[in-house]
């Protein structure tokens, strides 16, 4: 199915927003990315891939309630689609699938 393959990048921005659940808004998927990566991510990433994922039809976004926090603006909350967890189960069957076929010596020879 054309579209159905994630980038890298786009799959961990997805699998953050899942693991999320209804409090996926942008500076939180960036938070668990970067807790799960160990690695620094821009945030302007992150409103690229949600958005992106979202013209896709992985996604789909509201705004939730304003905060004073914020200055009276609300958050925009993105959940995943029903095609989002089919295509994550797909890579993870695809990932799956390819493990099982790295020779276990390889494996051995490098401490993985």
């Amino acid at each position: 199915m054309k579209g159905s393959f994630l980038g890298e990048f786009e799959e961990v921005v997805l699998l953050a927003v899942c693991t999320l659940d209804n409090d996926a808004y942008s500076n939180r998927v960036r938070s668990e990315v970067e807790k799960h990566t160990q690695r620094p991510i821009n945030l302007s990433a992150i409103h690229s891939a949600l958005y992106r994922m979202e013209k896709k039809g992985f996604l789909l976004s509201e705004l939730g309630p304003a905060s004073n926090k914020r200055g009276g603006k609300p958050k925009r909350i993105f959940k995943p689609t029903l095609e989002a967890v089919t295509a994550l189960k797909h890579m993870r069957e695809v990932r799956d699938s390819l493990w099982s076929n790295v020779p276990q010596v390889l494996l051995n020879k490098y401490s993985i």
